[in-house]
């Protein structure tokens, strides 16, 4: 569905009022040719604004879509790191359980080889937590995945991807309202390029300035609209 007006739509609305204006010359020619070129500019402004937000709203779409793509696909490596530190603290947690069950046999060359068989990141957390003399201290922390120097780097990634993908699809989000603005905007437009169309139909002078002065409300209202939207990204 095109956003905005077409501009074939608003060249044959300004075309066919030239007409009307051209015809309605010969029958009062010096009262109406100046509402004929209050219309006529009127018509021509709207031209200008509704190619302006529709070319808007289609930018800030693209740019909505763009960012809810690029937050859906954050979201899937966050979720891939999250199932590869469940699996890391999961082999660290078998590592830790065979090193246990050495050291309460007594088996110094299981323990030893258990401790051989640390992932090389666990193995900090791991001498930090036999420093605290988890055998003798009551107030020693339970185990390795308790103490600060155990870290997954998987979780850190899964967790900075997370927050990206939020980012982006608070972004897209906010794109995608920008552009709704813009098209609601342009049904402003459509609406002042109807009135101001159809008042040159109308040989009662009070009924043509009103219409065109409803559609010159309306198109100051558009206008303000416009002024506080932010500018289509580049």
């Amino acid at each position: 569905m095109p956003e905005g007006l077409s501009p074939a739509e608003v060249g044959k609305e300004i075309a066919e009022h030239k007409k009307r204006a051209a015809a309605g010359e010969h029958h009062d020619h010096h009262s109406d040719r100046w509402l004929s070129v209050l219309e006529a500019l009127l018509l021509s402004l709207v031209a200008v604004l509704a190619a302006y937000s529709g070319y808007a709203a289609a930018k800030w779409g693209t740019e909505s879509s763009v960012s809810l793509a690029k937050a859906s696909a954050e979201r899937a490596k966050a979720n891939r790191a999250n199932a590869e530190g469940i699996v890391t603290r999961t082999l660290d947690s078998a590592s830790f359980n065979a090193w246990f069950t050495a050291f309460a046999a007594g088996n110094a060359h299981a323990e030893s080889l258990a401790v051989k068989r640390l992932r090389p990141g666990y193995r900090p957390a791991f001498n930090a937590w036999l420093a605290t003399d988890p055998a003798h201290n009551p107030d020693a922390p339970p185990g390795p995945a308790y103490m600060k120097q155990y870290v997954i780097p998987q979780e850190t990634a899964a967790t900075i991807l997370d927050a990206q993908a939020d980012a982006a699809f608070h972004t897209g989000e906010e794109a995608g309202a920008t552009a709704d603005k813009y098209i609601r905007d342009t049904v402003f437009l459509a609406t002042v390029l109807f009135l101001v169309g159809i008042s040159g139909h109308f040989r009662i002078r009070s009924a043509r300035l009103g219409l065109i002065g409803i559609g010159g409300l309306l198109l100051a209202f558009a206008v303000i609209q416009l002024l506080g939207l932010p500018a289509p990204p580049s």
